[in-house]
């Protein structure tokens, strides 16, 4: 079927579960060529394995009491995890670019969101994290679709000759890597604008309690400002948002809404499809008509918050590692991404000494 071919999965049934563990453990030896290489190439030192270039700011997320004006029975769907209550919490949030090499940020490229929220004791869950972090970029969905299409595009990416690496693949890896860097392309090329001004989404989804799948997003206000971006400043975007919370009067806001997986109202290429479809696919949007967007948070960058480089390159974010039991990451691509992003930083801070 034309549609597996090019790497989205129908059912359960096309997927191979026991592939999996061994596509995962190849994706984090090939990640950690991919973070050395970049390193190697640019002659500096180990860095992120992806979004190596970016600036970390302090901010505060806050979350709101998700009841009045909604029918009861939707607030309580929204009111899961640190949700279920208001709240204000300290965070710290990175803006950065997607590529691993450390480019100007003029160049085409998907910009990323990321940051973590200190949870009060008293908002802690057994058994859960003392932050909860959040990782978003500007586009609607993942590139990649699931772990065969993450291992079969990284071994392209890290062949010594990639023309060589696509051929040898097999016929449907060939295609799903053809897809994801397709996908990626039109995704990077998107008009650059300063990063306070973007829309980002989760792109992959999170459980939100016992019984829902979520996906989230930030929303900027209309009045976040920016200068014109100097073109001629190869770090423009960073050093735009730097002098954004030094100099301005009043700071960015993102509204922070939740998307609930509806499976009888969400439809692809016309069908309604079960829950694994939506949670297995990243690289499937969910169509924001379909389901729509509820704001549960507000997210406020604050004055004069920029962390040092050092500080900066020290921050890391982990949605698995730093979540509560009723917000876990779920799919394929959560379950890939993991253990070659905890490798990843394990690199990254002994390369560092720390």
């Amino acid at each position: 079927m034309l549609t597996r071919w090019f790497g989205v999965t129908e059912s359960d049934a096309d997927r191979c579960p026991a592939r999996e563990q061994s596509d995962i453990e190849a994706i984090t030896e090939k990640s950690l060529l991919m973070q050395s290489d970049a390193a190697a190439r640019q002659r500096r030192s180990l860095c992120r394995g992806t979004h190596a270039s970016g600036v970390c700011v302090r901010a505060e997320f806050e979350v709101y009491d998700v009841a009045p004006g909604r029918p009861p029975k939707l607030a309580a769907r929204l009111a899961k995890g640190i949700f279920a209550r208001p709240g204000v919490y300290p965070a710290v949030a990175r803006f950065a670019n997607a590529d691993a090499n450390i480019n100007s940020d003029f160049k085409p490229d998907v910009r990323s969101l990321s940051f973590s929220v200190d949870l009060a004791p008293d908002n802690l869950v057994a058994g859960g994290s003392s932050r909860q972090d959040f990782s978003m970029q500007n586009a609607t969905t993942l590139p990649i679709n699931d772990s065969p299409a993450f291992i079969a595009t990284i071994k392209v990416l890290t062949a010594s000759n990639p023309v060589a690496g696509l051929w040898s693949l097999p016929f449907k890896d060939k295609l799903r890597v053809m897809r994801t860097l397709a996908l990626a392309e039109l995704q990077a090329q998107q008009k650059i604008r300063p990063y306070q001004q973007l829309r980002y989404w989760s792109t992959v989804p999170f459980r939100h309690g016992p019984d829902d799948v979520v996906k989230f997003s930030a929303i900027p206000f209309p009045a976040n400002t920016a200068r014109p971006l100097q073109k001629s400043n190869p770090k423009g975007l960073q050093d735009e948002l730097t002098r954004h919370v030094r100099e301005d009067s009043e700071l960015s806001r993102f509204d922070f809404a939740v998307q609930l997986l509806d499976t009888s109202k969400m439809t692809y290429r016309g069908k309604v499809r079960d829950a694994s479809f939506w949670i297995e696919n990243a690289s499937v949007e969910w169509k924001e008509i379909e389901a729509p967007f509820h704001t549960v948070a507000r997210l406020t960058l604050m004055r004069n918050s920029e962390l040092s480089p050092e500080a900066s390159d020290a921050i890391y974010f982990d949605v698995t590692g730093n979540s509560t039991p009723d917000s876990r990451p779920v799919g394929s691509i959560n379950r890939a991404r993991c253990p070659a992003e905890v490798a990843s930083r394990r690199a990254r801070a002994h390369a560092a000494g720390r």
